[in-house]
């Protein structure tokens, strides 16, 4: 048997960072599904590979390796064998993440390599369309929202520490650009699931966002 924890919400919502606190804190093993999206993007940058040269990408798909590993207690990415981390973060991977999750031949193989990779454990996997497509079983839906300007302050502050340089009106223009095409999208697109439980998150702090989850996440439990 397994529990599964769905967070679903648009670019900068904080998705991430709530779910791999909750992750660990409840024992849940946490899966980022947009890093998987943004490996993807990144390796089709670096062969120059077109959103529609389908063939291509299926063959690239077929051997395309990613791992999640935890070393120095940080979260690492790789990408075929090399750590990709922070050049998944870049702007030129930003620019473009979000028109190739719209790839259907894309889509579908990271939702299936999702639900491997969540088989028999217990889950926390943040996404678009975790508990709308990928896992419309989940015991848990969360929505996780907030406003466009508070998410481009948050992605601004994130970018800072990582030493990535954008400014904030052009941080603004992307989140908007990629909500208008992430919720009109024809496959899998961004939208509250029917069962998932709303969270507002532009004037609450991570603190109590991350108990709000937990609550919701135990009542369930019990």
């Amino acid at each position: 048997m397994s529990f599964i924890v769905a967070i679903d919400g648009p670019a900068g919502s904080g998705k991430g960072t709530i779910t791999k606190l909750v992750g660990e804190r409840k024992n849940l093993i946490y899966i980022d599904t947009g890093a998987l999206y943004r490996c993807v993007t990144l390796y089709m940058i670096q062969n120059k590979i077109g959103l529609d040269e389908t063939e291509k990408i299926e063959e690239f798909l077929k051997n395309i390796k990613i791992e999640f590993k935890k070393e120095n207690s940080e979260d690492l990415v790789y990408l075929n064998g090399e750590d990709v981390s922070k050049l998944i973060r870049e702007k030129e991977v930003n620019s473009l993440v979000s028109q190739v999750s719209h790839i259907v031949v894309v889509r579908e193989n990271i939702t299936e390599l999702s639900r491997k990779i969540a088989e028999g454990k217990n889950v926390i996997m943040e996404g678009r369309d975790i508990g709308t497509n990928v896992f419309p079983n989940a015991d848990v839906k969360i929505y996780l929202d907030a406003t466009p300007e508070e998410r481009a302050n948050r992605r601004l502050k994130q970018n800072k520490e990582k030493g990535i340089e954008i400014p904030y009106e052009e941080i603004l223009e992307n989140i908007i650009f990629r909500d208008n095409n992430d919720k009109t999208s024809s496959v899998a697109p961004l939208k509250q699931a029917d069962d998932a439980i709303y969270i507002d998150s532009s004037n609450m702090t991570i603190e109590e966002v991350v108990n709000r989850v937990i609550k919701i996440i135990e009542e369930k439990e019990d």
